[in-house]
């Protein structure tokens, strides 16, 4: 198991929850340092979102990401949304965010996008959601990913395809 910190360098100026990924499955690929870097680049963005919708975001001290196999997802989402089979992303509400790689790779072909960016947008709708934004509702929905496509263009200085029907657990 590989894990890496995403604290930025001045965190002593401005502090920001520690975003710690770990890579916890083996069978997909996709760039680790370059997920970090959008990960830590969204981040305040992030937490603008929080700080205005009061979600708990800005009141953590750390965020956990694991990146998982099909299998693993599946269990988590069954166990804790009582639903058979994987999904995109499963966000819990104390800092912990759970992504399924494969799942990932197989929407990043769809839309034509890199794993690694998927991934960072599934990482994004986690952080959303800890910052307070919903989409339950199709309003919701399409005000989540507004905010998604504006935070990772802007975290990987370009335009992503996607829907408002993408990463949506």
């Amino acid at each position: 198991m590989k894990k890496k910190n995403t604290r930025p360098k001045n965190a002593n100026k401005n502090p920001l929850p520690e975003v710690t990924i770990f890579h916890r499955q083996r069978s997909t690929r996709y760039a680790a340092d370059r997920l970090e870097r959008i990960v830590r680049a969204a981040l305040p963005h992030c937490l603008m979102v929080s700080h205005r919708l009061g979600g708990p975001l800005h009141r953590l001290r750390g965020i956990e990401v694991s990146l998982l196999g099909t299998r693993r997802m599946a269990s988590i989402h069954r166990e804790f949304l009582g639903i058979f089979g994987a999904t995109d992303v499963i966000t819990f509400p104390y800092g912990e965010i759970a992504v399924c790689a494969p799942v990932a790779a197989a929407r990043a072909r769809e839309f034509r996008n890199s794993t690694t960016t998927e991934l960072a947008t599934y990482i994004i709708h986690g952080l959303l959601h800890l910052a307070g934004q919903d989409d339950i509702t199709p309003p919701e929905a399409a005000q989540m990913a507004r905010l998604q496509q504006n935070i990772i263009t802007r975290a990987c200085a370009r335009p992503l395809k996607r829907d408002s029907k993408s990463a949506r657990d």
